[in-house]
């Protein structure tokens, strides 16, 4: 090939920068044209990115970090700063943006689960504890207190453990309900495994619980397992 040819030809073997592209299909652009919604999960993240390498846009890295979790922006949630900067193109900064939005993604359904304070069923009880529990590498353990009327007088973290158990310590939990005045008591802990199946530890502790409950007049009333997806409940199930 000529030199003159080579040299003609060049520009289009360069990797792709999205200032090239039409405006409308910039992700910043596309989302002043056309709103939020019509921007993939891919275009959102190039926009808390910014920039890609020098030989990928943006959006090309958003899409490699999302294949890496199978695109699942639950998933991509759990990872933490490092585990992002593994990714080309992503330093400490632009992965601390990608954890920040998804830390204020979580506290939104944080808030929208507080408005809704009345228990009324299981589901209820794995909603309103989602916002703490989700995504969550680790087991926690989780009292609601609820007044007579199955309102919600206040949620609290008793232990956090490791990836295969925490200690629940039912004299603990007992305190803050008397503390707090509370009428009743749920328990929940997380599964971080997605086996929603109770352990015989937890058979038995859900067992004593309920017992010290009936003889305290503070009545146990549910003890959930949860998971990402799906949740297993001893009420439910009859076991209370």
């Amino acid at each position: 090939m000529k030199e003159t040819e080579a040299t003609a030809i060049a520009p289009y073997l360069q990797p792709l920068n999205i200032k090239t592209w039409a405006e409308e299909d910039r992700p910043r652009e596309k989302l002043l044209l056309k709103g939020k919604a019509v921007l993939s999960d891919a275009e959102l993240i190039a926009i808390l990115i910014g920039s890609g390498t020098p030989k990928l846009t943006a959006v090309d890295v958003a899409k490699l970090i999302l294949a890496a979790v199978g695109n699942d922006l639950n998933e991509l949630a759990k990872l933490s700063v490092k585990d992002l900067m593994k990714h080309k193109g992503i330093g400490e900064a632009k992965a601390i943006t990608i954890v920040s939005a998804l830390e204020l993604g979580r506290r939104r359904k944080e808030t929208t689960a507080a408005a809704r304070a009345q228990i009324t069923c299981s589901t209820d009880i794995y909603n309103y504890i989602k916002p703490q529990l989700l995504d969550l590498p680790h087991e926690e353990f989780w009292i609601i207190l609820l007044n007579r009327a199955n309102v919600v007088m206040k949620k609290e973290s008793i232990s956090s453990g490791g990836v295969a158990g925490t200690v629940a310590d039912p004299k603990i939990i007992f305190k803050k309900a008397l503390e707090q005045l509370a009428s009743s008591i749920i328990l929940v802990h997380n599964h971080p495994s997605g086996n929603i199946k109770p352990s015989a530890a937890d058979i038995s502790l859900t067992k004593k619980m309920k017992e010290a409950g009936q003889f305290l007049d503070l009545p146990v009333l549910d003890h959930i397992i949860f998971t990402d997806n799906d949740y297993y409940s001893f009420a439910d199930e009859g076991l209370l």
